[in-house]
C-alpha cells in the first residue's frame, strides 16, 4: 500500500489508526462486550466488535467495507463500549478517525448524508459564535439537507420555552476559539496523503 491510500506512512488502515489516535485495534480479543452493550448496534451493518475484527485482519476490502459502512456515522460516541471493554480499546476515538478518513477518501455511506450535515452545521456554529448556537445550527442544517419543512410544528414551540435564541450568545474568547479552528485545518492539510 503506498501512503496515499492511508493518509499516513502506514500500510495498514489498523496502523494509521494507532499512529493518528495511539490507539491499538490489536488489543481487543474480541469478547463482544462492546457489541453487547451498543445502544445502536442492532442499526449498524456491522457491530464494534465485527469492525475491530475487520480492521485487525487488515486487507484492503475489508477496510474499504469499514470506510463505506454506516457502522461509523451511527456510533453515538457515548464510550459504553470503552467502559465495558476489559482491554479499555478506546473504540469512540477509532470511530472518530474512520469518520474523517471516509471523508477524505470521499467514500463515506450515502446513507450518512444527514448526519455529516448536521455534524458540519455544528462545527460551523462552534467556529462562527464559540458555542452552540441552537438557531444557526438548525437554520444551516436545514439549508444543507433541504429538509425545510421537517420539525417545522416544534420551533415555535421551542421558541416560547425559551429553548431556540433569535439572536447568539458570543463567548469572550472568540479569536481563541478561532485560532484553534484556524490551526486544525492548516494542521491536516500539512498531513502527507
Amino acid at each position: 500500500m503506498s501512503s496515499t491510500t492511508h493518509g499516513c506512512e502506514c500500510q495498514t488502515l489498523n496502523r494509521c489508526i494507532e499512529e493518528y489516535t495511539g490507539v491499538s485495534v490489536a488489543q481487543c480479543y474480541q469478547c463482544g462486550k462492546c457489541s453487547a452493550g451498543c445502544p445502536l448496534a442492532e442499526e449498524m451493518d456491522y457491530p464494534p466488535s465485527q469492525v475491530l475484527r475487520m480492521l485487525q485482519i487488515g486487507t484492503p476490502p475489508l477496510e474499504d467495507k469499514v470506510l463505506r459502512s454506516m457502522s461509523i456515522w451511527l456510533c453515538l460516541t457515548c464510550e459504553t463500549c470503552i467502559a465495558r471493554c476489559p482491554q479499555e480499546v478506546d473504540f469512540p476515538k477509532v470511530m472518530d478517525y474512520l469518520r474523517g478518513e471516509a471523508l477524505k477518501r470521499g467514500i463515506a455511506n450515502p446513507r450518512a448524508r444527514d448526519i455529516i450535515a448536521f455534524h458540519k452545521a455544528f462545527l460551523d456554529s462552534i467556529r462562527t459564535t464559540g458555542r452552540l448556537y441552537e438557531m444557526g445550527l438548525i437554520v444551516d442544517y436545514k439549508a444543507r439537507t433541504r429538509h425545510l419543512l421537517q420539525d417545522i410544528l416544534i420551533a415555535p414551540w421551542m421558541y416560547l420555552a425559551g429553548k431556540l435564541h433569535i439572536i447568539p450568545e458570543m463567548i469572550k474568547g472568540k479569536k481563541q476559539m478561532s485560532r484553534i479552528f484556524s490551526g486544525t485545518l492548516k494542521k491536516k492539510k500539512e498531513e502527507p496523503r
